[in-house]
């Protein structure tokens, strides 16, 4: 089928986002853990970028050394933004040294805050949708990082008292802020630099985090006790990406694996999702992926985490043979092992252009009411890269009628044929090797104001709203 016709049949399939955001209203309760904080957001262009490299006196060499992807003192932060704009990637890398947190503050600023950590961003998003009622976890709640959260009666946390509250108006005065740095650059955006000229491939960002509650996952007690006791539909859960195996890292994933295990046990029927972010520590991704994976229903990941998760279930080879194609034929594959190793009910890919999920036959949500959650999270994207938020529900639909472009149709093209149904291309449901195969190419915005928390949006959104 050429791609006027199939352009006509997922317009069709779009149309249904209103109906869908709606609908999530009927959810009762939804939870965010483990990590909130304040994002510090940068547009760096080649040139500022060009300007620091220069004023700190970094060579070519130093620049594309491959070194540790951690930050150890100031540099760091450049060799890291310079990695990420040189191949248009996206990664984050950490600091529990001040000294690195002091130098950003001096050399960086910031040109505004906003939420930050997957568990603030998603709690943010899913209040917005309409959500009845949402818990999110913080592990700091001064009144900078209070100011992050909207203004919404659904959307709450625990004071210093361990009272409910909503989380807007809260203000734990002990509390420290905790602040990420997140530097955007621009897809065609040039640096020149010893004699080099490098062209950023795609729009994307650097994210440099000092963070010492999250680095330690410092659980909030009231929010524990009470995600114990009262059954909650959906739990998002993430933050573990920050941890290091030098600093208990492992053992910190030991510690909150019965805590998983009791809230499956409290509500059966629940759904408890785990955002696999970009983790750096080996031996600290290999425990997410091969120790929570298994125990969740469902997990959401992005291109280069899947790459990553198959260096740690023996899948080294083929992680190989995915950096050097990174299409949809070979993410199809990758999620398909990756599903097969962590046993997970659950995979969802969200990559350029096209989401996809994989899911056991009669898992609770079905197939075509994923296709409409994946249909609702990538209008929810392409509404946050265009307005840079999704704070109200216009929000979400805001791009509704925006139709998919070639582009985004090849790619799916690609994963149809890899997974040898043409009917994918049409209906964005197939059968792959015995698992439900539900695809969708998604909704591109050229220059987006913004990436910061995508994925997090689209993996909580497509999977609430699909109900």
């Amino acid at each position: 089928m050429d791609n006027l016709q199939l352009r006509e049949i997922w317009a069709k399939k779009y149309a249904n986002v209103d109906r869908t955001l709606a609908r999530m209203k009927e959810v009762k309760a939804a939870a965010t853990a483990f990590n909130a904080n304040i994002d510090a957001v940068v547009k760096i262009s080649g040139k500022r970028l060009g300007e620091l490299i220069e004023k700190n006196g970094l060579s070519w060499e130093d620049l594309n050394d491959a070194g540790e992807l951690k930050l150890r003192k100031g540099t760091d932060v450049l060799r890291g933004v310079f990695k990420c704009f040189s191949r248009g990637i996206a990664e984050e890398w950490l600091t529990e040294d001040k000294a690195v947190y002091d130098w950003m503050v001096e050399n960086i600023g910031y040109d505004r805050l906003q939420m930050g950590g997957q568990g603030g961003i998603v709690a943010n998003a899913l209040a917005a949708a309409g959500v009845s009622k949402v818990y999110v976890h913080t592990n700091s709640l001064p009144k900078l990082q209070a100011g992050q959260f909207l203004k919404l009666k659904n959307l709450v946390s625990f004071d210093e008292k361990g009272e409910e509250k909503q989380a807007c108006l809260i203000d734990r005065k002990k509390d420290v802020p905790l602040i990420h740095w997140i530097l955007e650059f621009d897809k065609g955006d040039k640096l020149i630099i010893g004699g080099h000229e490098v062209i950023c491939p795609k729009s994307n960002r650097f994210i440099a985090t000092y963070d010492p509650l999250n680095l330690n996952l410092v659980k909030d007690d009231a929010f524990v006790r009470f995600s114990e006791t009262h059954p909650i539909d959906y739990i998002i859960l993430s933050g573990f990406h920050a941890l290091t195996s030098n600093n208990r890292g492992c053992e910190l994933i030991e510690g909150v694996l019965p805590l998983v295990k009791s809230w499956k046990k409290l509500n059966p029927q629940g759904i408890v999702h785990l955002e696999i972010a970009s983790t750096q520590d080996i031996a600290v991704r290999s425990d997410i992926v091969n120790k929570i994976a298994p125990l969740v229903d469902s997990i959401g990941l992005n291109e280069r985490e899947t790459i990553d998760a198959l260096q740690v279930i023996g899948e080294e080879k083929f992680a190989v043979e995915c950096e050097a194609n990174t299409d949809s034929a070979h993410m199809l594959e990758a999620i398909y092992r990756i599903k097969k190793k962590t046993g997970c009910p659950r995979v969802q890919l969200h990559m350029f252009g096209l989401y996809m999920t994989l899911q056991d036959k009669g898992f609770r949500i079905k197939p075509q009411e994923n296709l409409r959650g994946m249909c609702l999270a990538a209008v929810a994207a392409a509404g946050k890269a265009s307005l840079g938020k999704v704070e109200k529900p216009e929000d979400f639909v805001v791009r509704k009628d925006t139709p998919v472009n070639d582009e985004a149709l090849n790619v799916l093209k690609k994963a149809a044929a890899y997974a040898e149904d043409e009917k994918l291309e049409e209906d964005g449901i197939a059968d792959f090797r015995g698992y439900d195969l539900i695809a969708i190419p998604t909704i591109l915005v050229p220059k987006p104001v913004t990436l910061v928390g995508m994925g997090d949006t689209i993996s909580s959104v497509s999977l609430v709203a699909s109900r």
